[in-house]
């Protein structure tokens, strides 16, 4: 089954960072549009931040502007999530996804065309 895999996640100190990966090893990722997602306990899954294969550019939601960056090596096949000043409320399940009809990010939120979740990387903001 081919999926993208995360890791990077782990327990840190509110204002702390990490950065998050996600492996495509079997997706030719210069094709695609590539998603963050998050999934806090009890809530709905979000799309966070989007990476777009034409030109790099990113869109991120207003609750991570300004403090997470998005960015994508496509000969490593890798998507990256650079998290700084987190916060409590960060704290959630992190997942990346493939927008399989778009090179360029649509809308956060919008799509309904993300394929190849991964099991997904977790991430504690606590003291």
């Amino acid at each position: 089954q081919v999926q993208f895999v995360e890791s990077g996640g782990g327990l840190v100190q509110p204002g702390g960072s990490l950065t998050l990966s996600c492996g495509a090893p079997g997706i030719t990722l210069g094709d695609y549009a590539v998603g963050w997602f998050r999934q806090a306990p009890g809530k709905e899954r979000e799309e966070i931040s989007c990476t777009s294969a034409s030109d790099s550019s990113a869109l991120y939601a207003d609750s991570v502007k300004g403090r997470f960056t998005i960015s994508r090596d496509n000969a490593k096949k890798t998507v990256y999530l650079q998290m700084n000043s987190l916060k409590p409320d960060d704290t959630a399940v992190y997942f990346c996804a493939a927008d399989i009809m778009r090179r360029r990010c649509a809308v956060l939120g919008q799509s309904r065309e993300y394929r190849y979740w991964g099991q997904g990387t977790h991430v504690t903001v606590s003291s």
